[in-house]
């Protein structure tokens, strides 16, 4: 399923790509074809066929994002070398040099992101680590800053003496996760964390994001993800908003039935229910019900998965090839990770076993049949267009280094975080097989051998990830990243050990 959205008009370039007489601009892109000695495909170098004659500020601002994506992947770029596709190379020497920097001491303009510090630790970390670095070195720092950052009421906050709230605390527990160890794991108080968790869980079945706050998806996931990592315990404390006094309700009870709540009438998801679907909810809400069960009976039974893949596959563009986060709105590099990294989870959806109890039971297979269409035999999204989009348009080529948003935007650590996991996604498969006996495979991670996440305690399944090797690859074996986890968006040794610590542990 190569998606490709069909839009708007104006009278830029991009029009004249696809309107009678344009054979001259034509030309100068087959020229361009010629001297690099590539074929792009007609997909990434012309404008879509059908296009609504009213012009409005919307359309004008797309075109001029075609037009500047297009300049790029047509190889008009001066002073950019480019593989025989026509592709850039990844700079990864300058992307780590700029994020090594964006580790250090920020200029004073940064001080209106203070509250967000865990996630430039998160940001940076993470990239650093697909990129193949070692970030271990920041292990003392990470838990200095971590410990500064902890309250004593549970959580983490954005900095010190701040709220403590689920988005920091996810990327905190994240960032300790990335640099690993003992001593960064032993950082978390786990029992003031547990029970802060009880005060944020709702009757609903969903948490709200710090105490008095919003209720949304967000929540949910970075919730769900901070559980399973930490291996905290799912009973609700009595001064829980949802303890019942009913052993059977626990701090996952009703997430699923919440998720499927916050599916939109056009198949994609909403932050709350009853509002706009956005790519990064999509995430979240399948992140979410892949830690609940095996995919394949958790997702199929709380979502209409063919609509929610309508959708999905609709926010690709072409010629950009890269993923809008909304209905009408321009390509966005972090989407490459929202979206993008949603498709893993689909596939793992399915691709198992439709056999077990959410398959036959969960709301949505017995109110409107199971939503689950034919397995997926090939890729649901266009590889080939977001690793185009990503190395051609995404890169940050002056000395600054970083990805971005689109070509005209700076780089900062946030898409060159997510623009990474995009691409990481792009150039990995992964399939889900069903819990099984103690893994046997050693725990390397070097490219082009199966890499599993094993059998934790509590049964769970094995994900095992290869490169994506199926059609052209259009990149070079040099600017492969490192694969990270579908749910939880890090290297899955990181994810291993830091569950295998928590699994021997007795009691907090």
């Amino acid at each position: 399923m190569a998606a490709a959205q069909q839009r708007r008009p104006s009278a830029s370039p991009i029009s004249a790509l696809r309107s009678p007489g344009s054979e001259s601009v034509d030309e100068e892109i087959e020229f361009d074809r010629k001297t690099l000695g590539f074929m792009v495909p007609n997909l990434f170098t012309q404008g879509p066929p059908v296009r609504d004659p009213l012009v409005t500020a919307t359309s004008e601002a797309q075109d001029e994002t075609t037009d500047a994506c297009v300049a790029c992947l047509s190889g008009k770029d001066e002073g950019i070398e480019c593989n025989e596709h026509g592709v850039p190379r990844l700079d990864r020497e300058r992307h780590v040099r700029f994020l090594h920097q964006s580790l250090g001491k920020l200029p004073g303009r940064f001080v209106a992101a203070d509250a967000s510090r865990p996630w430039f630790l998160y940001w940076c970390l993470s990239a650093l680590a697909m990129l193949g670095e070692d970030v271990t070195s920041y292990r003392e720092s990470i838990i200095a800053t971590a410990c500064s950052m902890q309250n004593d009421s549970g959580g983490f906050g954005g900095g010190g003496r701040q709220l403590s709230h689920l988005a920091t605390t996810y990327a905190v527990v994240l960032s300790l996760a990335l640099v690993g160890g003992e001593e960064a794991y032993e950082v978390v108080d786990r029992k003031a964390m547990w029970r802060w968790l009880c005060r944020l869980k709702q009757p609903d079945g969903g948490f709200q994001v710090c105490l008095g706050g919003e209720e949304d998806i967000r929540g949910a996931y970075c919730a769900a993800v901070i559980l399973t990592l930490l291996r905290l315990p799912l009973d609700l404390t009595p001064d829980s908003p949802a303890y019942t006094g009913d052993s059977s309700v626990d701090l996952l009870t009703g997430v699923a039935d919440y998720v499927r709540r916050c599916q939109t009438y056009e198949g994609g998801i909403s932050g709350q229910p009853n509002a706009e679907a956005h790519g990064a909810y999509a995430f979240c809400a399948l992140g979410c019900l892949a830690l609940l069960g095996h995919p394949s009976r958790s997702i199929s039974s709380y979502l209409d998965v063919p609509r929610l893949l309508a959708w999905l596959s609709a926010r690709q563009y072409a010629p950009e090839g890269g993923f809008s986060g909304r209905t009408n709105k321009l390509v966005d590099g972090c989407y490459s990770h929202w979206v993008g990294g949603c498709f893993p989870l689909i596939e793992a959806c399915l691709n198992g076993s439709s056999s077990g109890p959410m398959a036959s039971g969960g709301p949505a297979a017995t109110t409107a049949g199971e939503h689950r269409p034919p397995p997926a035999d090939e890729s649901l999204f266009n590889r080939e267009g977001l690793i185009r989009y990503i190395l051609c348009c995404c890169q940050d080529h002056t000395k600054r280094g970083g990805l971005r948003d689109k070509p005209g935007k700076m780089s900062d650590a946030y898409h060159t975080c997510y623009v990474l996991s995009g691409l990481s996604s792009a150039q990995h498969q992964w399939e889900l097989d069903e819990p099984y006996g103690n893994n046997d495979n050693g725990d390397e991670d070097v490219e082009g051998k199966e890499e599993r996440e094993g059998k934790g305690t509590d049964g769970e399944a094995v994900w095992a990830v290869l490169p994506f090797l199926d059609g052209p690859q259009v990149f070079d074996n040099g600017d492969r990243v490192r694969p990270i986890h579908p749910v939880y968006a890090i290297p899955q040794p990181c994810v291993r050990a830091m569950k295998e610590y928590f699994d021997g542990r007795q009691g907090f």
